[in-house]
């Protein structure tokens, strides 16, 4: 992007691109899961938390624009105090600053409400969101962020390209992908291809001591509404037992009259 100095018109003046990526909280996926309170909380006893894997594509992502490009990087989650550790990884692998919202976030609704107050006052030109974090898997934070900003909205975006104010994003869709063009101000929900996994990085020492003295700023939250709410939690029933079969009678004779498939 560039912008035109009024003293003198035939000098421009660079302006970097600033990016938002929005970091969720979430639990490794090898964290033993259990509720509590009537199977109505999650038990947050001896979990382990990591950033939301596709949060962690978005922010590689990001950390390219800033290396190539020169973009700011910036980092924002909504969440309590527990969630600093997370920021400070993000911060660690290479973002310039973190946000954190000081509200516990109880729906999509609520969450996409603070983060859409911080696009605003920060001046984002891309907020690059995971398509759906893998605690609640509710996917619907980004696009309604794309709406309460204005923004232009590419979802399950797998490559994304930015020269100026254009952008050239693909997508995948059922059966294939879908290349897109669009432009800035820009929300992205994106996925795994965002990045390869090989790409991914792991903070090393000087990162972990640099991410010490970043900024790390809380914001208190905005009114917002919460529109849903959860009412009760269950783990998925148990897998049930096997049956071995060794003649193709006996197993077409089960899949039509037990698992009535065929």
């Amino acid at each position: 992007m560039y912008l035109r100095s009024p003293k003198n018109h035939n000098y421009y003046k660079t302006i970097f691109m600033k990016i938002l990526v929005c970091i969720s909280h979430v639990p490794d996926t090898t964290s033993k899961i259990n509720f509590t309170d009537g199977d109505t909380r999650f038990d947050t006893n001896g979990v382990q938390f990591v950033i939301n894997p596709n949060d962690e594509f978005g922010l590689t992502r990001a950390m390219w624009f800033k290396e190539k490009q020169g973009a700011a990087v910036h980092v924002v989650n909504v969440g309590g105090p527990e969630t600093e550790p997370t920021l400070r990884k993000a911060l660690a692998i290479g973002a310039d600053e973190a946000i954190r919202v000081n509200i516990n976030p109880t729906d999509g609704y609520s969450v996409a409400k603070q983060l859409a107050n911080v696009v605003k006052e920060g001046g984002y030109d891309l907020v690059i969101a995971g398509r759906e974090s893998i605690d609640y898997n509710g996917g619907m934070v980004p696009g309604m962020l794309a709406k309460m900003t204005g923004a232009n909205f590419v979802n399950t975006c797998i490559n994304l390209e930015v020269e100026g104010n254009n952008v050239t994003a693909i997508r995948e869709i059922d059966g294939g992908k879908e290349t897109l063009s669009t432009s800035l101000p820009l929300v992205i929900g994106g996925q795994k291809g965002l990045v390869q996994e090989s790409d991914l990085r792991i903070p090393n020492m000087r990162g972990i001591m640099q991410a010490r003295s970043k900024p790390l700023h809380v914001k208190e939250p905005v009114d917002a509404n919460t529109k849903t709410q959860s009412a009760s939690f269950e783990k998925p029933a148990p897998k049930g037992a096997v049956k071995l079969v060794d003649n193709v009678d006996d197993l077409i004779n089960l899949l039509h009259n037990e698992a009535k498939v065929i």
